[in-house]
């Protein structure tokens, strides 16, 4: 049973004719009628009762409409699946990560994708989160790693949420202590990133609720770098706990925080109501699906 003949049926019926049906089709009204006379010496039984001008179905006709349209429908959504298939087979994906983490968070992520749609090209764009929500914003990439809280004007899928650890000097009177409370640095000289990445400015929203703006000895948009700084002890910095357990070097020790309230929370974020790419979509599943593993 070929499917464009029952295609033909159901826009006659829907079209109320064949001369009607045969425009949606591409086609000539003799071809229509052909392709329905067809699918009655298939079957067996007529399908249209003709009347000059006018064909209505007969009782044998509503059963096979009634049942080309649920294969059409099929077909339809087939069709969709194989696009959204086609859709990863190619394509871009404009991603926005931050300089910080994102070797930790992502790579692993970055890895399995592109195994799994080797024909997506990936645009990376690597800033702070700052500039990383500017770019969305204007739609110039589709989605971007940032901190949470972020503005209502975007939704967010939740990657990794962890405590914030200081940084000393080892032999620094607070290196040796289990905890510390951010107050009690409030003496020492801070050691930041650069301007554009959020964590600045959670830090030192945090030390002005607590009384105090600290002195910062040195910005850098390199984290090896600053901890070299903190190890020649020219001040202490803070950073997420898996950050820092993982880069820490020898002669830096490492001191919780004990403020649950300033929290590292890293999300991937997207505009509110915008269009995602299967892509984009596709990445958002990756995610959630690697960063469940590791939980």
């Amino acid at each position: 049973m070929k499917l464009r003949n029952l295609q033909a049926l159901v826009e006659v019926v829907q079209r109320g004719g064949f001369s009607a049906a045969a425009k949606p089709l591409f086609t000539s009204q003799s071809n229509v009628s052909k392709a329905v006379r067809q699918l009655e010496d298939e079957l067996g039984v007529p399908l249209l009762d003709r009347n000059g001008h006018k064909s209505t179905l007969t009782n044998a006709g509503h059963v096979v409409y009634r049942r080309a349209l649920s294969m059409m429908a099929e077909t339809e959504d087939m069709m969709a699946e194989l696009e959204e298939l086609r859709g990863l087979q190619r394509g871009v994906l404009r991603l926005g990560l931050p300089l910080f983490g994102s070797s930790v968070l992502f790579a692993s992520v970055f890895a399995r994708f592109r195994s799994r749609y080797p024909g997506v090209e990936i645009r990376l764009v690597e800033h702070g989160s700052k500039r990383l929500e500017e770019l969305l914003r204007v739609g110039e990439i589709d989605l971007a790693a940032s901190l949470i809280p972020v503005a209502d004007e975007f939704e967010w899928q939740d990657v990794r949420d962890e405590s914030l650890v200081a940084l000393l000097q080892s032999g620094h009177d607070l290196a040796g202590k289990e905890s510390l409370r951010l107050k009690e640095l409030s003496g020492e000289s801070f050691i930041l990133f650069e301007e554009g990445f959020l964590l600045n400015q959670m830090i030192l929203d945090h030390c002005a609720q607590r009384g105090f703006q600290p002195a910062i000895a040195a910005r850098s948009g390199q984290i090896d770098f600053i901890l070299g700084l903190v190890k020649a002890g020219l001040g202490v910095t803070l950073l997420p706990r898996l950050m820092a357990e993982q880069r820490c070097p020898s002669g830096v020790d490492v001191v919780a925080l004990n403020e649950p309230d300033m929290r590292w929370h890293m999300a991937l974020v997207w505009r509110k109501g915008g269009y995602l790419s299967h892509a984009a979509r596709a990445w958002l599943d990756l995610a959630r699906e690697i960063h469940s593993e590791k939980c």
